[in-house]
């Protein structure tokens, strides 16, 4: 049986991707995220932190 003690996190959109150059929007899309508002929980992986990196001026990650 698989392990489920793998630690998460969530981020939400804050802030508009329109206007934005196109490598962010698809950081965005790649998380999961489409509009102002929205939340996903990832995985807590390097790449997931990598993405949020990339757009931390568009995401906040959530306390949860």
């Amino acid at each position: 049986m698989a392990n489920n003690d793998t630690k998460t996190f969530t981020v939400e959109q804050y802030a508009s991707q329109i206007r934005r150059p196109g490598k962010q929007t698809q950081v965005l899309t790649g998380l999961g995220l489409k509009r102002i508002g929205d939340r996903r929980t990832l995985k807590d992986t390097p790449e997931a932190r990598g993405m949020v990196a990339a757009v931390a001026h568009l995401v906040r990650v959530v306390e949860a």
